[in-house]
C-alpha cells in the first residue's frame, strides 16, 4: 500500500559497498554507500535503482564517500503515496547527505535524478559542491528545442496519465524494463544480474505507480524549475554529459543560468551512460571531481 517500504529484495551490494536503510525527509531510504572523502552523491533515472552506477562506484571510491540512493518509491525505499515532484526529491537528497553526516557533497543526476540535482543545486548552493547532470532535459529551459521537435518520447504521455501504464504493464514489468535497457545501451543490454535488479523493483502494480509519479510530475517540476531559474543561478562548477538522444541540449539549457559550466559528448554511446559507456564516464567523473578531494 503507498506510504510503505516495498518487501526485501534479492538486489545485493559488490565487495566495498554496504546497503544501509536511513530515514530521511519522512521516507526510509535504501542506499548503497562506499569509500571515503568527499562526498559524491548519484542519482538514478528510469528504468533504474542505485545499481545503475555499479560500474562506477568502485572508480569513483578510490577517493570519495559514494553515496547512491534508490530514489523515492522506487528500488527499496519507501513507496510513498506523492512527493515526486523535483523540489520534493530535492529535499530527499539534502536530508538524506544530513542523515548521514555529510553537509555537502558533489551530486550527480541522469535522467529523472537530474532535476531534483539541479533544483538542489539552485536552491541550496552551499549543500553542492560541484555539480554533474546527464542524458535529461530541464523542464521549460531554452535550449532542447531540437530535441523536442518531433514532440516528447511516447512513453512520456502514456506514463504521465494516471492509472493507465500500471493497469496494461502488470504482468510484462520484465519485457518492458528489457526494452528501456536494450534501447539505452544501443541494442547491447545490461549484465544479467542488473537487468533482474531493476525489473524486480519495478514488478507489481504499486512499484510502477511509483515510477510513473516521476512523469505526472513533469508539469510541477516546469513550474518550479522556471520560478528558481527567475532568481538563481548555479555558482558551482557544473559538467553536462549527452549522449543518445539528448546530446547537446542539457548543455544548452544549462549555459545561460551557469556560472561555470563545462560539457562532453560521449560518442557511441546510449542514453544509459553509466553502463553503456563507464569506460568514457569515469574519467570524466574523476577529472571534475579530483579538485574536490579534501
Amino acid at each position: 500500500m503507498p506510504g510503505t517500504a516495498p518487501p526485501p529484495t534479492s538486489d545485493h551490494a559488490e565487495a566495498g559497498t554496504s546497503l544501509h536503510r536511513v530515514a530521511a525527509n519522512g521516507i526510509e531510504n535504501n542506499v548503497a554507500v562506499a569509500g571515503k572523502g568527499p562526498a559524491v552523491l548519484l542519482l538514478h533515472g528510469f528504468p533504474h535503482t542505485w545499481r545503475l552506477w555499479a560500474k562506477v562506484i568502485p572508480g569513483l571510491a578510490r577517493h570519495h564517500r559514494v553515496i547512491a540512493p534508490d530514489l523515492r518509491g522506487l528500488g527499496a525505499t519507501t513507496r510513498a503515496a506523492d512527493g515526486y515532484d523535483a523540489a520534493t526529491l530535492a529535499t530527499d537528497a539534502e536530508e538524506l547527505l544530513t542523515a548521514l553526516g555529510e553537509p555537502s557533497a558533489a551530486v550527480v543526476g541522469i535522467d529523472a535524478g537530474a532535476p531534483p540535482a539541479f533544483l538542489l543545486a539552485l536552491r541550496r548552493p552551499g549543500r553542492v559542491r560541484r555539480l554533474v547532470l546527464m542524458e535529461s532535459s530541464l523542464g521549460p529551459l531554452p535550449g532542447a528545442e531540437d530535441f523536442f521537435a518531433g514532440g516528447p518520447p511516447w512513453w512520456f504521455g502514456f506514463h504521465a496519465v494516471p492509472g493507465l501504464a500500471e493497469t496494461v504493464l502488470t504482468g510484462h514489468e520484465a519485457e518492458y524494463v528489457g526494452w528501456f535497457l536494450a534501447a539505452g545501451t544501443r541494442g547491447h543490454g545490461v549484465p544479467r544480474e542488473i537487468r533482474d535488479a531493476f525489473a524486480g523493483a519495478y514488478t507489481g502494480t504499486e512499484a510502477l505507480r511509483c515510477a510513473f509519479s516521476y512523469y505526472r510530475a513533469a508539469p510541477a517540476n516546469a513550474r518550479q524549475i522556471q520560478d528558481a531559474t527567475g532568481s538563481h543561478r548555479l555558482t558551482m562548477p557544473t559538467m553536462a554529459i549527452g549522449a543518445h538522444p539528448v546530446g547537446a541540449a542539457l548543455e544548452r539549457q544549462l549555459r545561460p543560468v551557469t556560472d561555470d559550466l563545462t560539457g562532453h559528448l560521449i560518442e557511441d554511446c546510449g542514453h544509459i551512460i553509466p553502463l553503456d559507456r563507464p569506460d568514457a564516464l569515469l574519467p570524466l567523473l574523476t577529472s571534475f571531481l579530483g579538485t574536490d578531494r579534501q
